[in-house]
C-alpha cells in the first residue's frame, strides 16, 4: 500500500512532488523512486498531451515505487478528468482556472453524485476493474480523490478565498511562471506582487482549512514557500533533472567540453 497524498495532507506532512511529462518514461520514474526523497508524481497532461496509455504506465511505475500520483489537466472537458482517474491516478489538478465558478465545475467533474456528475464507469483501475460494487466505488472515490486547483492567473488570485471555500477542493496550487506573467512581472518570482499573491493564497487556505502547494523555481523560492506554510513543493521535473545532469557531466569533464 502506498501512502496517499490525502493521507499525508491529513497528517499535515510536507509533500515533495516530482513533475513528469515531456520525458515521461517508466524507467525514469523508477529511478526517482529508487533514489528516494519524493512522495508523489504529478503528470503534466496540460502541456504535453499525454495519452491515457502513457498515464496508465506512468501511474503503474510510480505506484510500484511507492509514489502516489495526480494529473494536471486543462479544465476543458469532463472526459479527460475521469480518464485520468480511471487510469489509476489518485487525483487531478486543474490548470488555468480564473473563477470560483470554473473551479466548482471542475470539482463536479471529479466527483460522483451527490457532490458532482462524474461519468460512472467501474471498468477502470480506480474501481479495481469492476471489482468494487458501484455504490461503494462512488463513495470511496468521492472521499479519496484528490482535487487541486491551480492559482496562476490574476483573477484566480482575486477569487482564491472563494475557490478555497469550495467543498471538494483539497489544495490550491500556485504556478509561479504563469502567475508572474498574469501579474506583469514575468520571471520575477520573488517580486512583491508575486509574494503578495502567495500570501493571499496561504491566508485563504488557512481560513478554510485547506492545503496549498507550488512549483518552486529554485532553493530560495522553495525556502520562501516553506516559510509561508506550503504543504506540497515541486522542486523538479524531468526536463529540469536531465538538464542539471547534463550540466553536471559537462562540469565534471570540463576539459573535454572546451
Amino acid at each position: 500500500m502506498i501512502d496517499k497524498i490525502k493521507d499525508r495532507l491529513s497528517r499535515n506532512e510536507r509533500i515533495l512532488a516530482y513533475g513528469a511529462g515531456r520525458m515521461l518514461h517508466h524507467g525514469l520514474l523508477q529511478m526517482v523512486g529508487l533514489r528516494g526523497g519524493f512522495h508523489a508524481v504529478w503528470f503534466d497532461e496540460e502541456h504535453i498531451g499525454l495519452t491515457v496509455r502513457e498515464i496508465e504506465v506512468g501511474v503503474l511505475a510510480a505506484r510500484a515505487m511507492g509514489l502516489d500520483s495526480f494529473v494536471r489537466v486543462a479544465p476543458t472537458s469532463y472526459a479527460i478528468v475521469t480518464r485520468c482517474l480511471e487510469a489509476g491516478s489518485s487525483g487531478v489538478m486543474a490548470a488555468q482556472i480564473f473563477t470560483a465558478a470554473e473551479a466548482e465545475e471542475f470539482v463536479s467533474w471529479s466527483k460522483f453524485a451527490p457532490r458532482g456528475g462524474r461519468g460512472l464507469n467501474s471498468g477502470g483501475r480506480d474501481a479495481n476493474y469492476g471489482g468494487i460494487p458501484l455504490a461503494e466505488f462512488c463513495r470511496k472515490a468521492n472521499e479519496e480523490t484528490f482535487v487541486a486547483i491551480q492559482i496562476e492567473t490574476a483573477q484566480s488570485v482575486e477569487e482564491c478565498d472563494a475557490i478555497a471555500a469550495i467543498d471538494g477542493v483539497d489544495m490550491l496550487f500556485v504556478g509561479p511562471a504563469d502567475l508572474s506573467q498574469g501579474l506583469g512581472v514575468i520571471g520575477e518570482f520573488m517580486h512583491e506582487k508575486c509574494l503578495a499573491a502567495i500570501d493571499r493564497v496561504a491566508a485563504a487556505c488557512k481560513k478554510h482549512k485547506k492545503h496549498w502547494g507550488a512549483v518552486s523555481a529554485n532553493a530560495e523560492h522553495a525556502d520562501m514557500l516553506a516559510a509561508k506554510g506550503c504543504t506540497m513543493i515541486s522542486p523538479a521535473n524531468d526536463v529540469k533533472v536531465f538538464s542539471a545532469g547534463l550540466e553536471s557531466v559537462k562540469q565534471e569533464y570540463a576539459a573535454f567540453f572546451e
